[in-house]
Formats: structure tokens, sequence, C-alpha cells
């Protein structure tokens, strides 16, 4: 499990500058650092103050394009030192009233991960862009488990269940038996990879709490929780699944806010009366003892959603973000996964497939173990193995 940080007010307060628009002070990029090995190039920009960004991946060519909100990079960034095999170039320009651009020319196509880090030990504001390779699902030797290696744990969570049926698709197929089939597949999978383990927090159909949910996760010492639902609008044109990691701010856009609603009020339906029902950003902060649990949550879904568009429509390229009380646990990785729109009568025959239920399934699994693959927690099988985890900075 990754470590975390006792939480105090003050990190409250700096996580919500850290994460408000930079709309003051233009923030200045003064420095740049980089730091390679056979896996990942990392570029560290120390900045004046906080920063928003938009990250988008371009193919032919392969690049990273990072946008950087009211924001500027003193001096050239096409200097930058790069004698490793991952990043061939990096330039930056100016655009539009005040904000910048930086591109990363890849040699192939590669993963990346962005992130910024607020001040700490005597240094100020960071963005942090790495691209590394994918090990790839390695085959691990046949080999007894040591005591000392544990298996990477993975708590799945099927969504609603007995008297909560979750949305309701147009032929009459609930959420909650949807997404019991899928989390059963996703767990036999996840067990049959070399140093994993899946456990389920219902194996049938029965109601459960949803910090009940988060609450058996932590108490089985999950390295991460999974989440399965299926999606439902107003609009049954909508279509396509996303991924889903805790927001700071509530929810990042409108429809995550109104699916955000709409899960957290199955806890009433339950008999179960929460006092931060109508919670504020004040209160998730509290919640969250740290970033840390935050910032991978966000990357294992980054990895998650590169492998479901290979096998469904994305509703979202990028993993968004909003209030859901399930992925509120403080120290546990944490994503939701909506497999697609029950609300769409032509995915929920998809959805209602066991053959596309093995695939969405196998998708989690490649980008879950690829994950690990990169930030295995010491002290687990894969760790040892690979040789060359890491943490989260």
């Amino acid at each position: 499990m990754i470590s975390m940080l006792k939480p105090v007010l003050l990190m409250a307060v700096i996580l919500f500058l850290w994460n408000a628009p930079a709309n003051a002070a233009m923030t200045v990029g003064h420095d740049v650092r980089t730091s390679i090995d056979d896996k990942r190039t990392r570029l560290v920009f120390d900045l004046s103050g906080p920063v928003s960004y938009k990250k988008v991946v371009l193919t032919n060519p392969d690049r990273v394009v990072i946008d950087l909100n009211n924001a500027d990079l003193s001096g050239s960034i096409s200097n930058v030192n790069l004698p490793g095999r991952l990043v061939s170039n990096v330039r930056g320009a100016r655009r539009g009233k005040g904000d910048y651009r930086v591109v990363l020319d890849l040699d192939q196509r590669l993963k990346s991960d962005v992130f910024t880090l607020p001040p700490s030990t005597g240094k100020g504001y960071r963005l942090v862009i790495d691209v590394f390779t994918l090990s790839g699902n390695k085959r691990l030797p046949a080999r007894k488990l040591s005591r000392s290696k544990r298996d990477i744990l993975v708590v799945i969570d099927p969504g609603h269940g007995g008297r909560d049926p979750g949305a309701i698709g147009a032929n009459g197929l609930t959420e909650k038996s949807v997404v019991l089939r899928i989390a059963k597949s996703l767990a036999k999978r996840i067990n049959d990879q070399k140093g994993f383990s899946a456990r389920l927090t219902r194996t049938s159909d029965y109601y459960l709490p949803l910090r009940k949910r988060s609450e058996i996760a932590r108490k089985q010492g999950a390295d991460l929780l999974v989440s399965i639902h299926a999606d439902a609008f107003k609009n049954n044109r909508a279509n396509g699944a996303s991924v889903f990691a805790l927001s700071l701010s509530g929810a990042s856009n409108e429809a995550a806010l109104w699916l955000a609603e709409r899960e957290n009020a199955a806890d009433l339906m339950g008999g179960v009366t929460l006092g931060d029902k109508d919670a504020d950003l004040a209160s998730v902060l509290l919640d969250l003892s740290s970033t840390a649990s935050l910032q991978a949550s966000l990357t294992v879904g980054d990895f998650v959603l590169d492998g479901l568009g290979g096998v469904a429509r994305l509703h979202k390229s990028q993993v968004q973000q909003a209030g859901f009380v399930v992925l509120k646990s403080p120290d546990v990785p944490s994503i939701l996964v909506e497999t697609g729109f029950i609300s769409n009568p032509k995915e929920a025959r998809r959805l209602a497939s066991s053959k596309h239920q093995a695939k969405l399934a196998t998708a989690i699994v490649t980008g879950t173990v690829d994950f690990f693959n990169v930030y295995a927690p010491e002290g687990t099988l894969v760790h040892w193995y690979n040789n060359g985890g890491k943490r989260l900075a």
C-alpha cells in the first residue's frame, strides 16, 4: 500500500491552492531538471507558483503535449539534455493569452504521467513529466511465494446490489447484475496473474453501503480498489466507458457531478444517513489524508483507461474526477470504472454479452498489471521480480 501522510489542516489549504485555477499572477518556470534511466525519462520544472494543465497524447508522430494555463517558462527548454532513447526532443512555445505549451517528441508510443507537487523540503512548486516504457505482463517464474514477498491485492467492488438495482437498461438489464458478472471475470483474471490476488466486496446479490465497500478494502490491506459500474444518462444515445478518480473539488464537469450525486444517493436507499452527503471541498480535503493515494488513483486510472480504449469506445479520453463516496478511502488508491451506458440500448446489449464482459475485464487487468509493473509496492513479489518498482513521487 502506498504510504500516506497524516492529515493536517495546513495540507488542506495547500491542496486547495494547488488545485485552484491559476487566475492570479502568472506562474513562471525558472529551471528544468532531468532524470533518466533505462525505463523512464523524468523532467521536473521548478515553478514560481501553482499551475493547472491539460495533457494530450498524439500519434503519427508520437508525442506528449502539455498545456500550462496562465504560465510561462523563462529561457529556452530546447537545450534540455536528453541522452536517453525515450524522448528525442523537448520544445515549448507561448500560446493564446498567457498560456504555454510543452511538447515531448517520442521515439515510439510510450506511457506518460504528468503531475504537480506543492512546496516541500526546501523546494517550491514543481511540474513533473514522466515518460516510461511498459515492462508488460511479465511471466513470473514458477516458484513458491515467500512470505516476505506478498501478492499485490486488488479489491473489486461490484456496484449496487440487493435492494439497490442501480441503473436499469431499456431491455430491463440491471446494473447490479451486469457489474457483478464483470467483477467476477475481473477477479478470476487477476488471480491468474502471478504475484496478484483479488477479492470481491460482494459475491452475490446483496446490498452494501458505500462506505462499507471502501472499509472492506482498507481492512483487507488492499493496494487498489476498483469499483465497477455501468453508466446511465437521460439521453439514451450517450455511450462509452469512463474511469473516475476522486476529485478534491467535487466534480470535474457537470456530467461527473450528476453521476456523483446519483451514486452517493444509493446509500439513502439502504437506510443509511451520511452526515457529509452534501460535503463541500473542505470536508473532502479532510477525508483525504494526503495526495499520495489520489495521485496513485489518477495514474492507475490512466493505465486502465488506456486498456479500455482497445476494447470499447471511450466516453472521455481522460480520467475524470468526481466525489464518489466509494473512492474516499484515505490510504487506498481507488478508481471507479463505468464500463458503458446501460441506458443506451445498443451498449446494453454488449454489456449483457459474456464475451464483451470478458474483454472489459481483460482490459482492466492489463491496465492494472501495467501500472504495478512500474509502481509495485515494496515487499511484493512483483517489486522483487522487476527489481525496479518505483513509488509515486
